[in-house]
């Protein structure tokens, strides 16, 4: 229970955090007149999903995901490194890479793509879209592809739990229209400029620029897109929610749409498909609530 209740508490900490920097966007917005940047009803619903995701999560982590952590660690390398530059920057690598292949699985696969699609609904790009999330990400299984490979190697779990939360951090950053270009930096970094056309739903710039803290692994896989040949960047989805502003429904909505699929079309493999695989299957698609980007 003492667990549980400190990941509570950390969630808590961070998220008036987190909270404090959008308030500070949100000011400097209004300074310089860009009334539009922000919309309250949607940054009230990022807010609340975003608690809801990191409750779950937080929970999760203290019952079962570390416990689960040392448990496969048994089974594996059991490398057991000492604190170095070499060591750290390996598991940030490691960590990066695996959130990388993860989130093209989120992409990817309708069952993923069912708690990842809240993300990806906002019409704005905001320090509040960061926080857009949603809980049945620590329910769906998404979190072993994430967790699992450094546990074989055999890092510490804390150390691996401070490397996932610092890449969490590192990408509420990139959730901004407030900061441009960064030279250099833009071919090793993800950046708010890449990440900008990741939130695109024009054809140009969906499923681009997957990475996490590093942009190299679009572009050493060909998924890497640039700002400045994306054309025109439309956030959101190309099919949006029906109610935008409820946390709860902008959390489930794509996971109840998934489960009528599946029953109206008996085909389960809409499950392990790409989201738009019934549109593109089925002439009759309108239990499709919600489509590819």
């Amino acid at each position: 229970m003492s667990d549980v209740l400190h990941a509570v508490f950390f969630v808590l900490i961070f998220g008036a955090v987190f909270v404090g920097f959008i308030l500070v966007e949100w000011g400097y917005t209004r300074h310089k007149g860009l009334n539009s940047v922000y919309h309250f009803k949607e940054t009230l619903a990022n807010i609340g999903t975003g608690f809801s995701y990191k409750m779950v999560d937080g929970i999760a982590i203290a019952l079962f995901i570390q416990a689960f952590y040392s448990w496969v660690w048994q089974f594996g390398w059991q490398w057991r490194p000492e604190a170095s530059f070499i060591s750290i920057l390996m598991l940030i690598l490691l960590v990066d890479f695996c959130f990388y292949v993860n989130h093209i699985l989120m992409h990817k696969t309708r069952w993923f793509w069912a708690g990842h699609v809240t993300h990806h609904s906002s019409q704005h790009m905001n320090f509040s879209t960061a926080l857009r999330q949603n809980f049945i990400h620590d329910l769906n299984g998404g979190w072993l592809l994430w967790w699992i490979p450094a546990a074989l190697v055999g890092f510490d779990k804390n150390w691996v739990l401070l490397a996932i939360e610092g890449n969490l951090v590192y990408q509420f950053f990139l959730h901004t229209e407030q900061v441009k270009r960064l030279g250099w930096l833009e071919k090793i970094f993800n950046t708010p400029s890449h990440h900008r056309v990741h939130h695109g739903r024009n054809s140009g710039q969906i499923d681009t620029n997957f990475g996490g803290i590093f942009i190299f692994w679009d572009r050493l896989f060909g998924t890497f897109r640039d700002e400045q040949e994306a054309g025109e960047i439309v956030y959101g989805v190309t099919r949006m929610p029906e109610k935008p502003y409820n946390p709860v429904y902008l959390q489930l909505f794509e996971l109840r749409s998934l489960w009528q699929d599946i029953r109206h079309y008996r085909d389960w493999k809409i499950l392990v498909k790409p989201p738009e695989y019934v549109q593109q299957h089925y002439s009759d698609n309108t239990h499709a609530d919600a489509a590819k980007q």
